[in-house]
């Protein structure tokens, strides 16, 4: 049962979260020399939260729609596996995604108290963008782009939290963070496309079809290190004084 759950929330996937937050923490410290060390932890707590959320829904919805069931499952694509297999029930898988995004809105909603509009803002982006993820977002062709402005929010929104300010070097880094985890979502599209088109959704590979999509897959590393490169010559992500 353990090792279903672990399936089913795809541990190895939310250290795209733990990474965003641990840069959005870095560049605070990096800029302001300074870490609080509870709300950090809460972050942290809220954010992986919110992402194992949409995974469970995800593979929920994936299942009901019968996409998991069409489509040959690999390490980065095909949904956990978890439902196919019967190893849990699609209602249990609902109710813990649901659970863990209202644990995550709590957290959410206490930073909101703390910091005000923009992390509401933020928050509900998440909340939205989490529950209607797998059914209108990636229907409409534009997943990617909310996971790369997922990524983009979670530094700058972890960044807030410990400076409450918006700084560029802090949405460059999001842009940077945000682009490559978008490019995960893009690249696992390719084994998804005929179960995925056939069922109705709408990846950019889909939207583009394979042959384009292949040319368009040098946007997303093109972009990332362009801005790395202008954050360095504008001397970004330098130590201040």
């Amino acid at each position: 049962m353990l090792s279903a759950w672990i399936r089913v929330i795809r541990l190895r996937f939310l250290l795209a979260s733990i990474i965003a937050v641990s840069v959005g923490l870095a560049v605070n410290w990096h800029s302001n020399h300074s870490l609080d060390i509870l709300p950090a932890i809460l972050t942290f707590a809220g954010v992986v939260s919110l992402h194992a959320s949409v995974d469970l829904l995800n593979d929920y919805w994936d299942f009901k729609r019968g996409i998991d069931t069409s489509t040959q499952r690999t390490k980065m694509s095909g949904g956990t596996g978890v439902l196919p297999e019967g190893l849990l029930t699609p209602s249990t898988v609902y109710k813990a995604g649901i659970g863990f995004l209202i644990l995550g809105s709590a957290i959410g909603v206490y930073f909101v108290f703390v910091h005000g509009i923009i992390i509401a803002l933020i928050l509900g982006f998440a909340i939205l963008s989490i529950y209607f993820y797998s059914t209108k977002i990636v229907d409409s062709g534009l997943g990617e782009f909310f996971v790369a402005l997922k990524g983009t929010l979670i530094v700058v929104g972890a960044f807030f939290i410990q400076s409450e300010s918006i700084a560029l070097d802090a949405i460059s880094a999001g842009i940077v963070v945000g682009a490559l985890s978008s490019l995960v979502l893009f690249i696992a599209s390719f084994p998804d496309y005929d179960a995925d088109k056939s069922k109705g959704r709408k990846t950019l590979v889909i939207v583009a079809g394979k042959k384009r999509a292949t040319k368009i897959f040098w946007l997303f590393p093109i972009l990332s290190t362009g801005v790395m490169v202008f954050g360095i010559l504008v001397k970004l992500f330098l130590c201040r004084p």
